[in-house]
């Protein structure tokens, strides 16, 4: 279901997650945005992420580096980066104010100085809504997604929204629920609280590991 939608401010569009909808538009050069309300919503189980032994094999191997919240227009930037994407101006600068107030978070993918993978998204109350990822790189986004999935669990989150689901993110663990079912468990996340500033270092990728060995 899609409805056209009024005049886009940043406060507008954390009350548009609260209430299970969010924008998109058509094209990169589209200025028009639109509200998006899934009869079925893809969510991943944060107790269900899926490491395959291939992903577990890339981590130890340890030439990624992974960083939270330090490129965070950039991972923006390699999202819309494609031949069909629904990042508009508008929708890039809405981000960019929600990173700045602190409800947009970003987990970037290394290879030296190089950015080569990432994913964002929109944290408020107990719920992580998912908004893109991108690779320039073989496994850099699955790596980014472990590691997200590592940073929701320790910060106490309960709803990760992937929004869809794709073949991709199937593997990885993601379902696919009713809309009614996704609308009660983001009641539920909203009246709780999360953090994604966890303290301490970025762990390292034997320690997210293990911990997803535990709690799958």
């Amino acid at each position: 279901m899609k409805d056209s939608a009024p005049t886009l401010t940043a406060d507008l569009l954390l009350q548009a997650y609260q209430v299970g909808v969010f924008p998109m538009s058509e094209g990169r050069d589209d200025p028009e945005v639109f509200w998006v309300d899934p009869r079925m919503r893809g969510v991943f189980p944060l107790d269900g992420f899926n490491i395959s032994r291939s992903l577990a094999q890339t981590m130890r191997r340890g030439h990624f580096q992974v960083t939270y919240d330090t490129a965070f227009e950039a991972v923006v930037e390699g999202c819309a980066d494609r031949d069909e994407t629904w990042i508009n101006d508008t929708i890039f600068a809405l981000y960019r104010q929600l990173h700045k107030g602190g409800f947009a978070h970003s987990i970037e993918v290394w290879d030296d100085e190089h950015l080569v993978g990432g994913v964002y998204g929109v944290a408020i109350g107990a719920a992580f809504f998912g908004e893109s990822m991108f690779s320039r790189a073989t496994d850099a986004s699955k790596v980014a997604l472990a590691y997200l999935v590592d940073r929701l669990r320790l910060g106490g989150y309960a709803l990760f929204d992937t929004q869809f689901t794709t073949p991709h993110l199937e593997s990885l663990g993601a379902v696919e629920i009713s809309r009614d079912h996704y609308r009660a468990m983001l009641v539920e996340a909203l009246a709780k609280e999360a953090s994604f500033k966890t303290p301490g270092a970025i762990p390292p990728a034997q320690e997210v590991l293990h911990r997803n060995a535990q709690t799958s």
